[in-house]
């Protein structure tokens, strides 16, 4: 399909169909936010389809796109199962006909479905004839392959896969290698606080340790993790506290029973403030000595840039994007995921050596801004869909 011209040589406007499965307000949210923002300043018209209403909306309309909430379906880990899957695609054929439907009636040029997990909106526009843009955000590789293969299978009907990280295109083509000259890795772009950080307070040998972590309650986050690596560091003699800034995942909510709980035992009662969703995050980085990110698996980790941004040192789980993101001892320290005493080993180096610490905060902040740029990231993607508008 190709695009019209203005008598200028420019090419003119052309509808982008974006699908995206969640309200919220979390990293893929926000780079669905950049995205759009790449291609509406790049001369596109932009039309979203969410399947509930929420603060997503309003930031969406704000960047200049048409928002439409409809039903659609959305997996979730319920569904991860052979009979899952199966119930799924037994029931695909009547969603994969109202969503081709729709398609067809946006008369978009293109498609652009955000996340692995709205199987039949890539199914749909290839069935319609509009090529379509998948941008995976997910790097599972704990499921069975069965499962994962059967996750990503949509994806075959993809004209072009975008994938935020070597991670996740590798866990893509373990299962479906078939896609591999249809996928490439476009890395995250993180937008920075408006105006410059403030430098990290001079701490003087007593002071207290002020931690600070972004991220859903989740069991994935590894918020459990930073709570007993605390709590060791606080058994060591270290005057630590940590605050988080996130709130619970619906169907999560006994997670977020057991971290309240944890927090109230001798070592941690009155040092762990969950703070529940909070934005802009950057006042409370602002505010930390030490920012961690203690995921058990995390296909990119904006919050690691953030934290990069934001000029604070980094703990980091040695996982998937985050050994992307996180150049070990340069910007930040990687320890193994799902162990809290290498955590508070880290922590620990960080408070004992503020030279260390400054290193770390500065190169973090010079390699956020050259290799994870909002504006490099929205050329970028752009492109990418001008490319396929070409074809």
């Amino acid at each position: 399909m190709s695009r019209s011209t203005a008598g200028d040589g420019r090419a003119s406007a052309t509808r982008i169909l974006v699908a995206h499965p969640s309200p919220d307000l979390y990293g893929s949210d926000w780079q669905l936010v950049e995205t759009i923002h790449g291609l509406i300043e790049a001369g596109h018209e932009v039309l979203v389809a969410l399947p509930l209403d929420g603060p997503l909306v309003s930031v969406l309309r704000d960047a200049g796109a048409r928002v439409a909430v409809m039903p659609f379906t959305v997996l979730r880990k319920a569904l991860l199962s052979p009979k899952g899957l199966t119930r799924l695609g037994t029931q695909s054929l009547p969603e994969i006909a109202r969503l081709r439907t729709i398609i067809r009636a946006s008369r978009a040029g293109a498609v652009l479905t955000n996340t692995v997990t709205i199987p039949w909106w890539p199914v749909a526009a290839s069935a319609a004839g509009v090529p379509v843009l998948a941008h995976v955000h997910e790097a599972e590789d704990t499921q069975r392959r069965f499962i994962r293969a059967g996750l990503n299978a949509p994806l075959l009907a993809a004209s072009r896969i975008v994938a935020n990280s070597g991670a996740a295109r590798d866990a893509l083509l373990d299962v479906q290698p078939r896609l591999a000259s249809r996928t490439e890795v476009v890395h995250n772009g993180v937008a920075g606080p408006e105006r410059p950080p403030e430098p990290l307070r001079p701490r003087q040998p007593g002071d207290s340790f002020r931690i600070a972590m972004v991220g859903r309650l989740s069991p994935r986050k590894g918020v459990d993790v930073a709570l007993d690596a605390v709590g060791l560091l606080r058994r060591s003699g270290v005057d630590a506290s940590l605050r988080v800034c996130g709130s619970v995942f619906p169907g999560y909510e006994w997670y977020e029973e057991e971290l309240r709980e944890r927090a109230t035992r001798p070592d941690l009662d009155g040092h762990v403030e969950l703070l529940g969703y909070v934005r802009p995050t950057w006042p409370v980085l602002e505010a930390a000595d030490a920012v961690v990110v203690p995921s058990r698996a995390e296909p990119f980790g904006n919050t690691a840039v953030e934290a990069m941004h934001a000029a604070r040192p980094l703990a980091a789980s040695r996982v998937q994007g985050l050994a992307e993101v996180v150049t070990d001892t340069v910007t930040g320290l990687l320890v193994p995921a799902d162990d809290a005493e290498a955590l508070a080993d880290a922590l620990g180096a960080l408070e004992a050596d503020p030279a260390l610490a400054t290193r770390l905060a500065e190169q973090g902040k010079q390699e956020a801004a050259e290799r994870f740029s909002v504006a490099g990231y929205r050329t970028t993607m752009a492109r990418i869909v001008d490319e396929l508008l070409e074809h």
